[in-house]
């Protein structure tokens, strides 16, 4: 994936999600809202022409499958957090199930950047954007950092959550979108200002390999 369209991917993602398709629960001393998985839509401007997610109405918990075959552009979906809960959220939680590895993806590695699944997780303040990538690698470090972008209206950073197999099984992830902004982008500090916690984004790309790559991605919540 080209430099600029992983950019303006992040930056158009309220422009293409849709606010509906939330259900909200109780979970110990937390709300518990789930991003509906038929919320996520094309981010038009910055995807090819071919989308190749699908919804899959699994009975146990539906989900969006990726499925990223050769020379196909990639493609990004997103969803936009609720407006209530921007600043609200202590915890958001997902599940992801790789079902193929880009043969050696590594968005570490120049000319290797494809991953089974990445997942945006983006804020906004005035007019500057700041995201993080969280990828699920082929042959990655696991907990490296890299592709590190700053500039005056877009920060981002990269992190290997996941990497190799075993595919085909569920794993589930929880982060603290507060304190992963305050590590990443505000040294640590914690009393650094949060701002609005605004997107998330999908995709399964092997554009750079040309290999294929999928995954199923599903169960995002936001615990408040």
């Amino acid at each position: 994936m080209t430099t600029l369209r992983s950019l303006l991917s992040i930056l158009c993602l309220l422009v293409a999600a849709a606010p509906e398709g939330t259900a909200t629960s109780t979970i110990g001393r937390l709300t518990a809202t789930r991003i509906d998985v038929h919320a996520f839509r094309v981010v038009d401007s910055y995807s090819g022409p071919v989308s190749y997610y699908r919804l899959v109405e699994d009975p146990e918990q539906p989900f969006i499958r990726g499925v990223y075959r050769p020379p196909l552009e990639t493609v990004t979906l997103g969803a936009e957090i609720p407006e209530n809960l921007r600043d609200k959220t202590r915890k958001l939680r997902w599940r992801w199930r790789a079902q193929v590895l880009p043969k050696d993806g590594n968005e570490c590695a120049p000319g290797y950047g494809d991953s089974a699944a990445s997942v945006y997780v983006s804020w906004k303040r005035g007019l500057k954007w700041y995201a993080i990538k969280y990828v699920w690698s082929s042959v990655g470090k696991k907990g490296q950092v890299c592709d590190q972008k700053r500039n005056l209206f877009v920060v981002q950073d990269t992190v290997i959550l996941e990497t190799g197999g075993p595919t085909g099984q569920w794993k589930d992830e929880e982060i603290d979108p507060s304190a992963e902004f305050r590590k990443h982008f505000e040294d640590n500090d914690p009393q650094a200002d949060v701002p609005d916690f605004v997107g998330l984004g999908i995709m399964s790309d092997g554009d750079q390999t040309h290999t294929i790559s999928a995954c199923d991605f599903a169960g995002f919540t936001l615990l408040h």
